[in-house]
């Protein structure tokens, strides 16, 4: 803080006593505050009503200012005069030694303080200089306190015990908890929201007792139940010898731009009307299929299928009627299958559906695909009943029988890529059409296509 005494000072003494004033002002020459000798630098004020006047007409750097005014006494005169001149630092005199006064005196916002009779030039040197410090320091801290509370992140400061400290009025607004209400809890007490396992938070923890910043997302809960998506930070804060004693986390609501990547997301690789991946979701997944099919061993098997008949209900009933038959074939896919297997929406009314970690053996694996077609057959022949309505009419209720035809082709490893699979897989569909529709086909790279009976 060296910057404070490159300039000479002013001090201003508010002091009704003519004999502790002249004392004051010898002292203040004799304490090698930088001043020049041939210039006044102590303006003095009997009373508080001269002193905030003249105070106020020519700004101090420093006031001494007496406890026991003629129109003031006690902690009052120091809050006065801390209203009439925020920023200034105040040393205050008394008569009294009592160290009470001087605490209350220094909480209600002095710097410092002296005893009449008890100080000395150098002592009065110590405390102005002294005041001049805390204040600018004071200063600081009002400056970073005003800064972090007008941040839109939340902030929260912890000690090493992960106790919260200190927040600021953004962490209030995103997770509805007040400074009362947050001080001495730890942050995982009041925002721990379920939706992350043990390794999450040893991972976190690992890497800030290390010293290192952790960067990451995560989901939290508010005061009031609801789940949000957080952008974290949490960078531990040393002492002089290194030691962790702090640890200060910035919070930033993400909950909106998370959702508009899940629908920017839903829309790249969803179909918008059964929710089912799309063409491109499942090309994806197929070559995570295949690779996983090289490291295990296991064949997998796609099955390509079409509905029989889809164009007549479409052009008798309209397209309403057809997406709800869509709608209804999606669901029924999805209940023939296992969770870790793919059903896709390919286009129109064609669907894909993708099995893996089938059996070693081939034979076996056209055993277990065969099951499943099968199933998916038998599933989708099964009556639909669709109910529509229009506007300004009753509701209408359809019967409507449908059949699929499917294509079938196994794969292991990479002996084909994932366009020859689609393809032989569509080809062995159009077989099955060829062959009656209602039917199942599988395609063998030696035979080309052989029927399911």
């Amino acid at each position: 803080m060296s910057e404070v005494f490159q300039q000479a000072i002013s001090i201003l003494a508010v002091e009704d006593d003519p004999g502790d004033f002249g004392l004051i002002r010898a002292y203040v020459r004799l304490a090698k505050l930088g001043l020049s000798e041939d210039k006044e630098h102590v303006t003095w004020a009997k009373t508080l009503v001269e002193g905030i006047a003249a105070a106020r007409s020519n700004k101090p750097d420093v006031v001494l200012l007496d406890l026991s005014l003629p129109d003031s006494a006690g902690l009052a005169t120091v809050q006065a005069m801390r209203a009439a001149l925020p920023g200034v630092p105040i040393v205050v005199l008394t008569g009294h030694d009592d160290s009470a006064l001087a605490v209350a005196a220094l909480q209600t916002g002095a710097q410092d303080y002296l005893v009449k009779g008890q100080f000395d030039q150098d002592a009065l040197g110590r405390a102005v200089r002294n005041a001049l410090v805390r204040e600018a320091l004071e200063s600081r801290l009002r400056l970073f306190e005003a800064a972090l509370n007008s941040v839109a992140n939340g902030i929260v400061i912890t000690d090493i015990n992960s106790h919260i400290q200190w927040i600021n009025p953004a962490f209030t607004q995103l997770t509805g908890f007040s400074l009362e209400e947050a001080l001495g809890h730890k942050p995982g007490e009041l925002l721990k929201s379920g939706k992350h396992n043990p390794v999450f938070f040893r991972n976190m923890w690992e890497t800030i007792l290390s010293g290192q910043t952790w960067h990451g997302e995560i989901v939290n809960r508010r005061k009031d139940g609801s789940l949000y998506d957080e952008a974290l930070i949490i960078a531990p804060v040393n002492d002089a010898d290194g030691t962790i004693q702090h640890f200060v986390a910035i919070m930033q609501d993400i909950t909106e731009r998370k959702t508009a990547e899940e629908e920017i997301n839903n829309l790249a690789f969803y179909d918008t009307l059964t929710q089912l991946p799309n063409r491109r979701m499942l090309n994806d997944r197929l070559g995570q299929a295949m690779a996983a099919s090289k490291r295990s061993g296991h064949y997998g098997a796609l099955m390509f299928l079409d509905l029989d008949n889809f164009k007549p209900l479409n052009d008798t009933y309209g397209h309403g009627v057809g997406d709800l038959l869509l709608i209804e074939v999606a669901h029924r896919l999805t209940g023939c299958v296992r969770e870790v297997d793919t059903v896709a929406r390919f286009g129109g009314d064609e669907f894909v559906v993708m099995l893996g970690e089938l059996d070693v053996d081939k034979a076996e694996s056209r055993t277990q695909a065969s099951i499943v077609a099968e199933k998916v057959c038998a599933t989708l022949s099964e009556s639909y009943v669709l109910k529509t309505r229009q506007e300004g009419k009753a509701e209408t209720t359809i019967e409507h029988h449908c059949t699929a035809s499917i294509g079938v082709v196994l794969f292991i490893n990479h002996e084909a890529s994932a366009e020859d699979i689609l393809k032989w897989a569509d080809m062995a569909m159009y077989q099955a059409k060829e062959r009656g529709r209602n039917q199942v086909c599988f395609f063998d790279s030696k035979s080309r296509i052989r029927a399911l009976c």
